[in-house]
Order: structure tokens, then sequence, then C-alpha cells
């Protein structure tokens, strides 16, 4: 019953999320004041804090300045992530899941169109939060202008991404929700098509994202971002 409730499709849907996500976005924020406050500040302090929401913001207006190749979503982004990976990358794994959530529910806000609540699990809190599995690469040995760990880490998040806006084009296809016109080939299985439909638009947004965090290595600014922000 519960399982069909998150996939039924309803006309509300959307609108009722939105306001959700705008109360979930105060509860996130109020858990990591009372997280910071209860570890006497061990987990957040006012200087992570502040560097969150920088990383946030800018991440938020980056996504303002898209190209859309697909209808209804879609978009490729002015390496949207950057600042969150940054962010997850110093900080480590939680707090990027963190960063990663509230910069995934501030996109839906910004822009909110679900078909299902399980389309709005797998499109924005999972494949935003994913962001935090480059909190592994921050620990790994590097030198100072390597650029290996944060290549790696963001192949693994944006692989994560794919996978979660993968399995939700699958049940928008299950609901009859075609987006474009592909081969009847591709048109008859749930998989295969939103299989393409994904590798439009998420490696090319992968890819501008890594070739920002291979520059910002190899000139340096990103140890230099590191050790401000570790500071």
């Amino acid at each position: 019953m519960f399982l069909c409730s998150l996939l039924e499709v309803s006309a509300s849907t959307t609108n009722v999320v939105k306001w959700v996500s705008v109360a979930g976005v105060f509860l996130v924020l109020l858990l990591i004041a009372v997280i910071g406050f209860s570890n006497n500040g061990k987990r957040f302090n006012a200087k992570k804090l502040a560097f969150a929401g920088i990383c946030v913001a800018t991440s938020f207006t980056l996504a303002l300045i898209k190209f859309s190749p697909v209808q209804y979503g879609g978009s490729i982004t002015l390496a949207s992530f950057v600042p969150i990976l940054l962010f997850a990358y110093v900080y480590g794994v939680v707090d990027g899941l963190f960063v990663g959530l509230i910069h995934g529910l501030l996109n839906f806000i910004e822009s909110p169109y679900i078909l299902t609540p399980a389309t709005f699990i797998f499109d924005y809190l999972l494949a935003f939060s994913s962001v935090g599995v480059m909190g592994f690469f921050g620990k790994m040995h590097k030198t100072e202008r390597s650029c290996l760990p944060v290549t790696l880490g963001a192949i693994c998040v944006f692989a994560l991404r794919f996978l979660s806006h993968l399995v939700s084009g699958m049940i928008f296809f299950s609901q009859d929700a075609v987006w474009v016109s592909l081969p009847s080939w591709a048109m008859g299985n749930a998989f295969v098509y939103s299989f393409i439909y994904q590798c439009i638009y998420v490696p090319i947004d992968a890819l501008i994202a890594m070739i920002a965090l291979i520059v910002l290595a190899k000139t340096g600014v990103l140890e230099r971002l590191r050790v401000m922000m570790r500071r």
C-alpha cells in the first residue's frame, strides 16, 4: 500500500512536495545547528557553516545558468556541482551529504516538477545527496596539484546521480510519461528509454564539472581552497 502511494500519479503531488521541501530545508538547517551545539561545535562550527552557505549559494547560482537539450528537465549546467563537491572533498562524507541534500531541495523549490513521490526521492534527494561520496576521496594521499582524487570522486558522484535519475526515469516511463521521441526499439523498454534519456545530459554535465575540478587542481587553487577552509 505504501509503495503504491509512492508511485501514484497525482496532479497535486508537485505542489505538496514543494512545500514539504521548504519545510525540509529549514528542518535540515535546524538539525545541523542542533548537532553543532550538541557536539560543542565539532561537527558544524561557524566557519564550516559559512563555507557551506557559500558553496550551496554558488552551486545554486551556477545551476540557473543552464541549457536543456531535452524536454521536462535534464539540464546541462555551468559546473553547478563543483562548489558542493569541493565542500564534501574538504569536510567529508556526512557534511557533504547534508550540503548536497539542501542543494537538491533548493533546486526542486526553484523549479518544481515531479510525477510521483518516488521520483522526487530519486531525482532530488538521492541524486544530490550522492555528493557526500566525494568525502571519501578527500582522504586519499595526494600531492599539492594532484587531480586524481577529485576526478575519481566526481566520477563516482555522477555515476550515482546517473543511477538515481535512471531509476526515476523508469518510474516515469511506467506511468506512460514520455519526454522525447526515440526509435521504436528504445520506446519499448523502460530501462533503455531512461538510459538513453539520461545519457543526453548527465555525462556532459559531469564532464564540465570534472574539467573545472582538474583545472582547479592543476593550478593549485584547489589546494589553497582546501587549506583555507580547514585552517
